[in-house]
């Protein structure tokens, strides 16, 4: 490879991880702005303990519950963007860690991934019933699990600086900015090791793994290897091949809710997975727990569907 192509490949990927970063930055900036201002007011206290029962539930401290919330209304990068404020001065294991980031990737950014949801053809409530209940679910039986074996219960290594508390702003605004440059250079490493696992085929291994395995779940021919690029992908594309398969009538119904409940409690399987390792999630947790909870999920609701159905042809019959 010639001195030009390497030169080509490092403004490509400085282009890019430019073009990502700045989108999370904008996010970032304005909402380490308000947090420190809520911090400064005790807001964040205040909201930290309306959330307290459930994050508790999870094993969590209450101050975390604003993250989920931001992830779920808003994206990863911006739940990220406030767990780099929050999380430094709560001395969290690698479990609650782990506990936060799988409740984050199942359920995140549902007003965008909802209506993706819903244009694919599958009903809005039951997904969202779907996702939200099965992040509580999921995230309980981690943080139970982790408990009940020791688990990663050695303290976090929290990538991101503490923040310097309420008054010195100047210190405060040097804390943010090296934790900006923190979150850069994460966004490259992703960016490289998704080219290099495109590269050596490592995304073709996860397609050829499921693929057989998602027949058994609800799904034929068609759905199949179009959840799959979902799952490894993301809802935005997997959505928008359901979105045209749907379009030409070749998919029943079933089987494009089954494909999006399945995408939907797990997707993003490199990329999202990736993000949460970066910041203290366990590989354990984040990625092999998810499929299988998500495959388990998948396959009771395809059966309770074939159940129902059954029992309501048998009704028609004695009427």
């Amino acid at each position: 490879m010639t001195l030009v192509n390497y030169k080509a490949i490092a403004s490509e990927l400085g282009k890019e991880t430019l073009l990502t970063s700045w989108g999370l930055i904008r996010i970032l900036v304005p909402v380490a702005i308000i947090t420190k201002i809520f911090a400064d007011l005790g807001l964040v206290t205040f909201l930290g303990s309306l959330l307290e029962p459930l994050m508790l539930l999870l094993g969590l401290p209450g101050a975390l519950g604003l993250v989920w919330a931001t992830a779920i209304f808003s994206s990863i990068y911006s739940a990220i963007a406030v767990f780099s404020v929050i999380a430094p001065g709560l001395e969290l294991t690698g479990a609650q860690v782990t506990v936060l980031c799988a409740v984050m990737l199942i359920a995140h950014s549902l007003p965008i991934e909802l209506s993706v949801s819903s244009r694919a053809g599958a009903r809005l409530m039951p997904i969202a019933v779907v996702r939200l209940v099965g992040a509580i679910v999921y995230g309980y039986l981690l943080y139970r699990c982790c408990t009940l074996f020791d688990l990663w219960q050695d303290p976090s290594r929290v990538l991101f600086k503490a923040t310097t508390g309420s008054g010195d702003y100047l210190s405060w605004a040097v804390d943010l900015l090296q934790n900006l440059c923190l979150i850069i250079m994460i966004i490259l490493c992703i960016i490289i090791l998704m080219r290099l696992f495109k590269l050596v085929g490592l995304l073709g291994l996860f397609e050829r793994l499921l693929a057989p395995v998602l027949p058994h779940f609800g799904m034929g021919g068609q759905a199949a290897p179009i959840t799959v690029v979902g799952m490894i992908m993301g809802i935005g594309y997997g959505g928008a091949l359901i979105i045209r398969e749907t379009a030409t009538g070749k998919l029943a119904k079933d089987e494009i809710f089954h494909s999006m409940v399945l995408m939907g409690l797990c997707h993003g399987l490199i990329e999202d997975t990736l993000l949460m390792v970066a910041i203290g999630g366990k590989l354990g947790g984040v990625l092999w727990g998810r499929i299988f909870f998500s495959l388990i999920v998948t396959y009771v609701l395809v059966q309770l569907a074939v159940v129902l159905k059954k029992r309501r042809l048998e009704t028609r019959e004695n009427t």
